[in-house]
This record gives structure tokens, C-alpha cells and sequence, in this order.
């Protein structure tokens, strides 16, 4: 009998041969007008993998001496598809294969069942895991139409994914788990035109995400940092500063995700909650949000002088270079405070004299309002800031943009940034519905944590969104 050791020790030495090829490929064949390094496909730059029949499960293919595999790579969508028409035949296939976290389990069981080693690559929970790729599945789905997006998304996923040692490979298995998954779920009423769909919707996907990682080669994906302070703002809440060892590049209103070494694997996403400074330090602002996650082993078991790993910056809540002609509207609720005082700092740096920002600070209790003093230390010191408190049913849904919309000028000339956890969607949708142009709204809520205090914080791959 083979140790599985063995096994995925061998997987491992494939995985650094084909890494070795793609390098020197990319070192000795240069960029061209109108040509790319970047794969062809999802699954070029690791062609030793593929499944060895289309709904086959995946498995590692035998390589000869040289190192270069037989199998031929899976292909990205076809051409001609509409993303609308696989929208359609797969909206239509829900009914047979949802609930969704059924759906998963299944997906995640077959891939275990056939690629044992892959589990390693999770944290122990696979709640929260669950969680981020059944809201994947439905940001795609949602949006097929809209490939702009789409692929948008996917290239920031996938750029981020490389800390998690995600490697092409990786979607060859996952796309036959799926299958598998979408089969059994079906039965007898699956069709091969809506598995097709599927599939592209799968690869769209995972084609932007490998050129996404392609892309950032010459990117770190992670640094080391040690926390040099410790706040408590509540029995549930810490302001942690950090120290990267090396420069950590970033803009007001970015987010990045930690990592802590008691929670092998687990990433999550937070605020950067100050605009770069001199000395480097950066800061976040934690609210533990259930047990056994890293928000739990942040508030409750980091201490100064611990090590953490931070992921690289990402984001779009940041300030344009002609917002500073124009007044500003932030809104935050909860720690989205975090990016909103790292905004007001960079407004402060760049502000014209005569425009005016406004914070509508959002909590749907006054307790869960924290940093007061910071935000008083703000309206002393800064004439053109206006503070909003928004308390109790206000502070939710459309009622805020309500509050948002009634307190300020509107429809604002300038920016308007949302700042806080998934919910908040709600409120940008009021605000896009009483009239707020797209192009002057600025948020990341898609990669805001959506924890219960019963679910475990955790964040993996493949496949799954990066919370």
C-alpha cells in the first residue's frame, strides 16, 4: 500500500516542476504588443492535471522524465455563449439542486472523497468556508450578464488566492466535484445543456481568477507583522496596531485579511483603520463575532509581540484625485468605522478649503458605538467635518439611506463611500434608488464578513469568495 504521504509528497515535487517550467517560460519569453504570458486557459500553466473525462472527478495524470504531461488541458468558456442564456438554464436548474448548503456539502464530500490531501489546504471548520461559496455561486450567478463584472471580481479573487497556495490544479478538481455534486443533487432531471452552463459559468470564473494570480507573479502574497498595541474598546472589541517587517503598500479605505498562527489557514478581511503613516504602523479595529474563528483569537488571544500575517491590500473605497473638489459623504456603521476614519484622515490631507464631508456614524444601539472620543477629537478639530449620529431603526436598511439622503445635499456632486458589514447593502441600494449616480458610490461590502456569533470566521478555497 502507498503512503499517503508519499502521495502528496509526489503531488507536491509535480506542482514545483510545472511552477519551475512557467517561470522560465515567462523569464525567457518577453511581452509583445498584442500577445500575453498570461495562460490561454485556466488550467495551462498546470496541464498535468485534468480530469480524464468530461464529469470525471479529477485526479494527478502521470508526467514523463521531462516532467511535461500527456493530458491535455481543460478549456475556458467557448466562444459564442451569452452569459444570459447559461443565466437562464441555470436560475432555471436551482429548484433541482438548492438548497445551496446542500449542494456544497455534497461538492466538498466528493472532492475529499477522491483528493484526500486537499483538506489540509481548509481550516478545520468549513462553516464559514460554505457560507463564502454559496454567496460566490450567487454573485455569479447574479451577474453572468454582466461579464465586466464578473471578471472583475474573479482577477482580485484569484490575485488573492495565491497565499492560500490555490494552484490550477486545484479548479480541475473542483469543477469535477461540482459536476458530481450538481448530478447527484438532480437525479434523473439533470440535463446536459444546464450542466454545460454550469460549467462555463465555472470557468468564466476561474479564468479570470488564474490570470488574476498570473498577473501578480512579482506580488508578495503575504507579510509578516507583530502587534506593537493592544486597546480594548468593549468585552468584545480590540484596536490592535501592527508593525510589518517590510513596507506594506496601501490607500485610505483599503482592506487587507489577517491571519493568526493559532488558526492554521484561516484568513480574514479588515479595515485598515488609519491612511498611510511616517512610522509604517497600521491599525485595525476586531469585534469578536463568534467562538473559535480569528476574530475570536485576535480580541481574545493576541497580545503584543505576537506574529501575524497580513494579505495584500485591496478595495475600491478609496479617494479619487478630483474628489477633492467636491464635498464628501461617508457613511458607517459598526467597525466600518475603521475605513472611514482612514478616510477622513486622507480627506483631511487632501480637502480644498470650502468643501465639507459628512459622517453618518450608523449603530443600532448606542452601545455598539466605540471611538467616540476619536470621532469628538474629529469635530473639534476639523470645522468642515459634520457628524450624524443614526441610532435604533434608523440606522438600518432603507431607513438609513433615508437619514443619508435628508441630512445631506442630494444627489451629491462628490463621492459617498459605505463603510461597514454586508447588510449595508440594503443601504446602498436605497441610496442608488433615490438617485445617486453609480460612478460616484464607493464600497466593498461584497468582501465584508457575513458572521453570525454561532459561526466560526474562517476564509479558504477554492472557489469560495475571500470574506
Amino acid at each position: 500500500m502507498t503512503d499517503p504521504t508519499d502521495a502528496y509528497e509526489e503531488y507536491r515535487v509535480l506542482l514545483a516542476r510545472q511552477e519551475a517550467k512557467r517561470l522560465r517560460r515567462r523569464l525567457l519569453t518577453p511581452d509583445t504588443p498584442g500577445t500575453s504570458n498570461a495562460p490561454d486557459t485556466p488550467y495551462a500553466s498546470y496541464a498535468s492535471y485534468a480530469p480524464s473525462t468530461p464529469g470525471t472527478p479529477g485526479a494527478p495524470r502521470a508526467s514523463n522524465a521531462s516532467g511535461t504531461a500527456d493530458a491535455q488541458p481543460l478549456h475556458a468558456a467557448e466562444p459564442g455563449h451569452h452569459g444570459a442564456d447559461d443565466q437562464r438554464l441555470i436560475t432555471e436548474s436551482l429548484a433541482l439542486i438548492t438548497p445551496f448548503p446542500g449542494l456544497i456539502a455534497d461538492l466538498y464530500t466528493a472532492m475529499f472523497e477522491r483528493h484526500p490531501y486537499l483538506r489540509g489546504l481548509f481550516p478545520e471548520s468549513m462553516a464559514f468556508q460554505q457560507a463564502h461559496l454559496e454567496r460566490a455561486f450567487r454573485f455569479l450567478i447574479d451577474r453572468l450578464d454582466r461579464p465586466d463584472e464578473v471578471t472583475a471580481f474573479c482577477t482580485r479573487l484569484g490575485r488573492d488566492h495565491r497565499k492560500l497556495g490555490v494552484r490550477p490544479v486545484h479548479y480541475d478538481v473542483f469543477e469535477a466535484a461540482l459536476v458530481e455534486a450538481l448530478r447527484r443533487r438532480a437525479g434523473t432531471w439533470w440535463r446536459a445543456d444546464t450542466e454545460e452552463a454550469w460549467r462555463r459559468m465555472l470557468r468564466r470564473a476561474v479564468t479570470a481568477m488564474v490570470r488574476g494570480a498570473e498577473a501578480a507573479l512579482a506580488e508578495r502574497p503575504f507579510w509578516d507583522v507583530t502587534v506593537t498595541g493592544r486597546d480594548e474598546r468593549g468585552p468584545d472589541l480590540a484596536v490592535l496596531r501592527v508593525a510589518p517587517a517590510e513596507p506594506y503598500p496601501y490607500r485610505a479605505g483599503q482592506y487587507a485579511l489577517l491571519q493568526s498562527p493559532q488558526l492554521a489557514r484561516a484568513w480574514r478581511p479588515f479595515s485598515l483603520a488609519c491612511a498611510p503613516r511616517a512610522d509604517g504602523e497600521l491599525e485595525f479595529h476586531v469585534r469578536r463575532t463568534g467562538p473559535g474563528g480569528v476574530s475570536d483569537a485576535l480580541v481574545t488571544r493576541t497580545r503584543v509581540g505576537d506574529p501575524l500575517r497580513l494579505g495584500p491590500a485591496q478595495g475600491a473605497m478609496t479617494l479619487h484625485e478630483d474628489d477633492r473638489d467636491h464635498d464628501a459623504v461617508v457613511v458607517a456603521r459598526g467597525t466600518g468605522w475603521a475605513g472611514a476614519k482612514a478616510l477622513l484622515q486622507d480627506l483631511a490631507r487632501r480637502r480644498v478649503p470650502g468643501r465639507v464631508a459628512r459622517l453618518f456614524l450608523a449603530a443600532r444601539t448606542r452601545e455598539e458605538l466605540y471611538d467616540l472620543d476619536a470621532v469628538a477629537e474629529w469635530e473639534a478639530r476639523a470645522p468642515w467635518l459634520r457628524v450624524v449620529p443614526v441610532l435604533g431603526a434608523a440606522a438600518e436598511d432603507d431607513a438609513l439611506a433615508d437619514a443619508v439622503a435628508r441630512h445631506a445635499e442630494w444627489p451629491p456632486s462628490g463621492p459617498v463611500f459605505v463603510s461597514g458589514p454586508p447588510g449595508l447593502a440594503a443601504t446602498v441600494r436605497g441610496l442608488c434608488a433615490r438617485g445617486l449616480p453609480a460612478d460616484r458610490l464607493r464600497h466593498d461590502l461584497a468582501a465584508a464578513p457575513a458572521t453570525t456569533p454561532d459561526t466560526p470566521d474562517r476564509t479558504s478555497v477554492p472557489g469560495g469568495a475571500a470574506a
